[in-house]
């Protein structure tokens, strides 16, 4: 696959997965700068390094990126979007409500903590 500056990208950061512009490339790091266009999957809540857990130093509250944000992305998790590329707020709300549905019924304390965290975010956004 041979991506170029201007491509519409699907792109994975950290927990998150967006829809994007390729507006660079770093060779030697093998990643490609992305901006952001669009929310797919809303990044999940807490610690990176020990995912699914509650009982770690700082549960974190994790923001999707924001539009026309800049990522710093491996070019193995880029790859080509030919679709129609929704709003950003449209897609933001649909991908947040979407793992909220996936989380409330879910007992577990991982679940709850992050369901919690992501109604905090649902009343930033809506600001």
């Amino acid at each position: 696959m041979s991506l170029e500056i201007g491509d519409k990208v699907t792109a994975s950061y950290k927990t998150g997965r967006y829809i994007g512009e390729i507006i660079d490339f770093k060779p030697k790091l093998q990643k490609a700068v992305v901006k952001v266009l669009a929310v797919i999957v809303h990044p999940k809540q807490g610690d990176l390094h020990s995912p699914n857990q509650v009982d770690v130093q700082l549960f974190h509250e994790r923001k999707a990126l924001a539009y026309t944000e800049k990522a710093l992305v491996p070019l193995s998790s880029i790859k080509l979007y030919d679709g129609e590329t929704p709003a950003y707020d449209e897609s933001l709300m649909e991908a947040l409500h979407k793992q909220m549905d996936q989380l409330k019924d879910d007992e577990s304390d991982y679940a709850k903590a992050s369901y919690q965290k992501l109604e905090i975010l649902l009343k930033d956004y809506q600001k």
